[in-house]
């Protein structure tokens, strides 16, 4: 069987397919067809299924390009996936929404239709939990939000704070005063923001009191006010501490809680605050709960893969009743 589909432009064709027609030979081993740029119109060939869903994933991905998006190989790999699931049809959700511009110029915007879902219940709730693996976004996403509703004046203050647990390992007495001995931990927070805003700004801000990025200790007590306050890496909170972090929001604020609930290091006798939360708020108004996916995984492909490898594992042994 054999389709074709129009292009307007000859540099559509050019990008769609990509350095040394990467983008299509990604397509064309996919699905098992062939695609052939004849007479400004691409004709697509295989068994009918087969054409019929790399067609839809050619059609995707020419919309993207149509409003300026670039298309690499994890864009191209996204595309098929929605293609094979049934969703391509939402792709167009993806293309023009920008959260912030980083201090290098760069557009930060939803990758995935699950990162569309986090951004708009950031912006629409008061509270967002935000859980998923590794590579999806939720954290950068989280303090792009911040910095665009500080840049225009929603808020007073960016407040960014995490857990003091290690990812598995022991570091004892870390040397130097305590900025020192916390900064490891709050590191990926720094990155994001000095990303956003540049360092010169970041520390402009923090001399003035308008950015504190602190372990979650230290939220213990007070009243914030007026503040975006993101809490990462919050499957490692106990309950009592996640409790505590929550009540802590005063008026005119907004709340982001990221985590991941396949990675906890806390001790087998402790639940996850984050857990219970999820259990706990769920359909409690002006809360808003996402759940991103191994296919909204935004770094190499391979994260994706190894993410996906794992969940088969611990699906198999829990099916034969084992813990490991």
């Amino acid at each position: 069987m054999e389709q074709k589909i129009g292009i307007e432009r000859m540099e559509l064709a050019v990008e769609l397919f990509g350095s040394f027609d990467e983008n299509i030979r990604l397509i064309e081993e996919e699905f098992a067809v062939t695609v052939a740029n004849r007479e400004g119109e691409l004709r697509v060939s295989g068994e009918p299924e087969d054409t019929m869903y790399a067609c839809k994933a050619i059609n995707a991905l020419l919309t993207l390009l149509s409003k300026g998006e670039h298309l690499g190989e994890q864009q191209v790999r996204y595309v098929i996936g929605l293609a094979r699931s049934g969703q391509v049809e939402k792709i167009g959700e993806l293309t023009g929404d920008v959260i912030c511009i980083t201090s290098k110029g760069r557009p930060v915007k939803p990758k995935t239709i699950g990162q569309k879902a986090y951004c708009d219940s950031v912006e629409r709730n008061t509270v967002t939990i935000g859980v998923g693996p590794a590579g999806t976004g939720k954290t950068y996403l989280a303090v792009a939000a911040a910095v665009a509703a500080f840049r225009e004046k929603q808020i007073e203050r960016i407040i960014l704070t995490r857990p003091a647990v290690e990812a598995g390992e022991r570091l004892g007495f870390l040397p130097g005063d305590l900025q020192s001995k916390v900064d490891p931990y709050l590191r990926p927070l720094y990155d994001a923001l000095f990303d956003m805003l540049g360092a010169e700004t970041y520390q402009k801000y923090v001399e003035r009191g308008n950015i504190e990025v602190a372990p979650l200790a230290y939220m213990r007590g007070r009243t914030l006010d007026d503040s975006f306050i993101i809490l990462d890496e919050a499957q490692n909170t106990s309950r009592e501490q996640m409790k505590m972090f929550l009540t802590r929001m005063g008026f005119g604020s907004k709340v982001v809680i990221t985590g991941d609930v396949t990675q906890i290091d806390l001790p087998a006798d402790k639940t996850s605050g984050l857990k219970e939360a999820i259990r706990v708020l769920r359909g409690v108004e002006g809360i808003g709960i996402c759940e991103l996916t191994d296919q909204d995984v935004v770094r190499h492909v391979m994260v994706q893969r190894i993410i996906k490898a794992y969940d088969d594992y611990y699906r198999r042994d829990e099916k034969k009743g084992k813990r490991r």
